[in-house]
């Protein structure tokens, strides 16, 4: 079968022939007009590498850190809600093919697996614990309780989402995707933990309120490391850094939430600038090549999340078919890395100019 996928996308179209329209519909879709979505992959095209080749790339070492963890190659797996719409075994094939690689993952809130059934069955895998500022902070506490009980190791928290984006999921035939039957189980668990009778919804959730010392709050409540998700500026940044985090994702939500915003790798040099080297930066949104690997971490991202992709290799045949995704971009970024003459992330970082966006050429004119 996968003698036939070859890239990325290949998958994305077995996909479509694999689960219901609404699921990935679901899957798919982004705010409004997916203005966001689309730009966050066709901008990768404006950046260009600058090869130094004659150079021995026998041997290639693609691996690195994230929170201190190692892991085989700079690609991990980003928080997506609702696993169990590509496949029954949801969050626990995800895990999976994380492990086999050597690579994290990070758990979404919404996931439909608890964080005990993911510790019991993957307690190898590296994992970090996906929250959101509810409105309800003893939910929060509850999750974190559970998460570091189950060995995560490090808190992914996304302020992007403090009201829910207008979201538009169609399928071809123009039907929209309902998933409000789909209840987030870790969520569900800690809200019937804090004595909530009440079925769950999405106003119990998301809290308008939250603001920076939220972070200073979460710290208060774990030892573990602290990573905030939807940093698209130098101003947004540099508050976060003031807040002690570990490690910024420069990310727009995959375009879920606001139209109109920066792609992700156009916003990470400015984030990166802004950081100088006091915590981690990764970035997530429109990786969908080795390629597209190779420009984020030449330009400054200690690793990259996927999150589409995988829901796609889901869909495609579990497992299995997750972990070839990250196979595929794991053998194109080394492909990748070879092609531009260095051979390990550091070279990769640290080689001047080996990506530029296009307009260096006019500046060099």
């Amino acid at each position: 079968m996968y003698e036939q996928l070859k890239c990325v996308e290949d998958f994305a179209k077995l996909a479509s022939q694999k689960i219901p329209p609404e699921n990935l519909a679901f899957y798919n879709g982004g705010a409004v007009g997916h203005e966001t979505v689309m730009e966050n992959c066709e901008a990768y095209k404006k950046w260009k590498f600058r090869p130094r080749l004659l150079r021995d790339v026998s041997e290639v070492d693609t691996s690195t850190t994230v929170l201190g963890s190692e892991i085989s190659f700079p690609i991990c797996i980003a928080p997506t809600a609702l696993h169990c719409l590509a496949t029954a075994d949801a969050e626990i094939s995800t895990a999976q093919a994380a492990e086999a690689v050597r690579t994290g993952y990070v758990q979404s809130a919404g996931s439909t697996k608890t964080y005990e059934e993911i510790s019991r069955k993957i307690p190898g895998c590296l994992r970090w614990c996906h929250l959101q500022f509810f409105k309800h902070r003893e939910m929060v506490e509850n999750l974190v309780n559970r998460a570091e009980k189950c060995g995560f190791t490090g808190f992914v928290v996304t302020i992007d989402q403090s009201v829910l984006g207008k979201r538009i999921y169609r399928t071809p035939d123009g039907k929209h995707a309902d998933t409000t039957h789909r209840k987030p189980i870790n969520m569900a668990k800690s809200w019937k933990a804090i004595g909530k009778q009440n079925s769950l919804t999405m106003d119990d959730c998301f809290d308008g309120r939250a603001q920076w010392d939220s972070l200073d709050w979460l710290s208060s409540i774990t030892k573990l490391p602290v990573v905030v998700k939807g940093i698209l500026t130098e101003e947004m940044a540099l508050e976060a850094i003031k807040h002690n985090v570990y490690g910024i994702i420069v990310s727009n939500h995959g375009g879920r939430q606001i139209d109109g915003t920066f792609s992700t790798i156009d916003s990470l040099p400015e984030v990166v600038k802004a950081v100088n080297g006091r915590c981690d930066v990764y970035l997530d949104g429109g990786i969908r090549k080795g390629t597209d690997v190779a420009k984020a971490i030449a330009l400054g991202a200690k690793a990259v999340f996927v999150g589409r992709p995988i829901l796609w290799g889901l869909a495609c045949d579990g497992k299995t078919g997750a972990q070839r995704v990250l196979e595929i971009l794991r053998d194109e970024f080394t492909l990748t890395m070879q092609q531009l003459g260095v051979t390990s992330i550091k070279e990769l970082q640290s080689t001047p100019n080996l990506v530029v966006h296009e307009s260096f050429v006019l500046r060099k004119r």
